[in-house]
């Protein structure tokens, strides 16, 4: 089984979550910038970007990967997690539409957010998310 855990993060917030995810899942871990596998190659994959603007996925660089790769989703085990310092999540709840419509296997069936900096319990409940999804 094979794992990866690909990011997008602004502040480092998303970033940290990304790191803890990959400790628990002993997965490979990528910035979506130098993400250059094919989704198909991993059985497990965590996806984290952090909210911008209206409550969207970062446009110039998450996005479009998401995008490209939302079609391959179908049978996948998926987890999702991002920072956010506005609003309710928004940008999660259609994110965790759009993993559920491809045909993902959406783990808890919905994302991991966390509000700005993540705490110490926020990092543990991301390893608690990456070993979710190792399971």
């Amino acid at each position: 089984m094979k794992t990866a855990v690909i990011y997008w993060s602004g502040t480092g917030n998303t970033e940290q979550m990304a790191i803890a995810i990959a400790e628990a899942t002993g997965g490979e871990l990528f910035k979506v910038s130098d993400f250059s596998d094919s989704i198909a190659e991993y059985d497990r994959i965590a996806l984290g970007c952090s909210a911008m603007g209206d409550e969207v996925l970062e446009e110039s660089e998450f996005e479009p990967f998401f995008s490209a790769i939302e079609n391959e989703l179908n049978g996948k085990t998926v987890a999702l997690f991002g920072s956010y310092g506005w609003g309710d999540g928004q940008w999660m709840r259609d994110w965790e539409e759009r993993v559920k419509n491809a045909g993902a296997n959406l783990i808890n069936g919905e994302g991991l957010i966390v509000n700005e900096t993540p705490s110490d319990e926020d990092l543990e409940n991301c390893k608690e998310l990456g070993k979710e999804l190792i399971q």
